[in-house]
């Protein structure tokens, strides 16, 4: 008689059912593999799991926009003269920026940093966490109602959401559950759909953080492979260094033949002017406030996550990124009078801030760059269809159209050719000085009530 397959869920006859067992190539709790992944699940308790979104963040860096790795990520590293070359810049660009706009200059003295790609990623993930926690978390709690967290579940199993992508009809594998097939368990069945549903809320318990941390590591690491500062993604960020991604500048200027002086002092006229409006001291609070307004009055819609996941494929490894790729603009839509308030608020904020920098950059890098245009159009060549805006909704899980950007950079135009740039500045004097959506549309409504 032939041997029967053998389960590799099932113990043998003489066998003690162990939390190991059907582990594949006899791994156990104790193998590398298993402890630097426990080692990553315990990195955080929270709506994110940090420590996985900077492993992969640091890890898709690491890797070209053309799919093949490349060992100079972290380099070329900048010289000491080129160091004090960039220093000096940067002060330049901040003399210039506050002679155009009346703006007052920063009071720290910034230190201009030059980096690699894995620690832009690792700054990043450090400054934008109190960002993007309300929105994971908001995600994670949506998630957590998605694996059952109201109610409980019919022994007939109707009302099981879905069941994990290869176990369809199994029995969960020893040490995941109840070993239901002992004497004395429970015939009815009840205890065994009571199992697997603790099985998967706690599933979608980690699955949310780790979903979220693999989210934002593969965004900020895609992105990590061709900015060229801190501020290509433009939030507001705690204080601290100039960030300057020296192999992605380096690389820029050599492969477009670009005139390394005046590149590098547009790079840095680029960050100075969001360090001017993102260091007013008002600026990273409203934000913040409104990130979290908007997100806690948020209804989400995680029927598309969810279909995602039912069919997710396990043997892929970009299943999980994929499974988000739905998600991006969670928060961006509503019926609701009021939350679509909310929504324009932010809208206008990011597409206001954007527009004042495109400004700023126009209105010096003009004047002081011969070459001003012909970089504007390589950088133009460069960012297309790779852009940080949809970075950022995929991040804070809200659109802002290309519509919408154009309209900033419109306002400021107007405004400032309609009186001055000194009076175009006091949209940084305060939250309730920034123009609103309808005002960004219409500029002569922002300056009657401002001027």
């Amino acid at each position: 008689m032939a041997d029967e397959p053998v389960d590799p869920f099932e113990p043998g006859e003489s066998e003690e059912r162990t939390p190991a067992q059907g582990l594949p190539f006899g791994l156990g709790p104790d193998a590398p593999l298993f402890r630097e992944l426990q080692r990553v699940l315990s990195a955080s308790s929270g709506p994110v799991n940090w420590e996985l979104a900077r492993q992969v963040g640091i890890a898709t860096a690491s890797w070209g926009p053309d799919g093949q790795p490349t060992p100079s990520a972290a380099g070329p590293a900048a010289t000491e003269a080129e160091r004090r070359a960039l220093a000096d810049t940067v002060r330049m660009a901040e003399l210039s920026v506050a002679d155009l706009t009346s703006l007052p200059m920063p009071s720290d003295l910034v230190e201009a940093r030059p980096i690699g790609r894995g620690e832009w990623v690792e700054a990043n993930i450090r400054d934008l966490r109190e960002l993007l926690d309300p929105v994971a978390s908001k995600l994670g709690s949506a998630m957590d109602r998605m694996g059952g967290g109201v109610g409980g579940f019919d022994p007939s199993g109707a009302s099981m959401p879905f069941e994990l992508p290869g176990m369809e009809g199994r029995r969960p594998p020893v040490g995941f559950g109840a070993d239901l097939d002992r004497p004395g368990d429970d015939p009815s069945g009840e205890a065994a759909f009571d199992t697997q549903a603790q099985m998967f809320q706690q599933l979608m318990g980690t699955l949310g953080p780790l979903m979220m941390g693999a989210q934002i590591g593969t965004v900020l690491g895609s992105l990590a492979q061709r900015v060229l500062g801190q501020y290509d993604l433009a939030l507001p960020r705690p204080p601290g260094p100039l960030l300057f991604v020296w192999p992605n500048i380096a690389s820029l200027e050599r492969d477009w033949s670009l005139p390394t002086t005046e590149f590098r002092a547009y790079v840095a006229l680029h960050e100075v002017a969001h360090r001017f409006e993102f260091g007013q001291a008002w600026v990273r609070p409203h934000v913040l406030a409104l990130v979290k307004d908007l997100v806690d009055h948020a209804e989400v819609d995680v029927s598309g996550l969810q279909r995602a996941l039912e069919d997710m494929d396990p043997s892929n490894p970009e299943a999980m990124q994929s499974a988000l790729q739905g998600t991006g603009n969670l928060f961006g839509e509503s019926s609701d009078p009021e939350q679509r308030l909310r929504i324009a608020r932010l809208q206008a904020f990011m597409a206001a801030s954007e527009g004042y920098a495109d400004h700023v950059m126009k209105a010096v890098g003009g004047k002081m760059l011969p070459s001003f245009e012909r970089i504007e159009e390589a950088l133009k060549r460069h960012r297309e269809g790779r852009g940080a805006e949809g970075a950022l909704e995929r991040l804070l899980g809200l659109e802002v159209t290309i519509e919408q950007y154009r309209l900033g950079e419109e306002f400021c135009a107007i405004a400032s050719e309609s009186t001055d740039e000194a009076t175009l500045a006091r949209m940084w004097g305060s939250a309730e000085s920034l123009p609103s959506m309808p005002e960004l549309e219409e500029p002569t409504l922002w300056l009657s009530r401002i001027v």
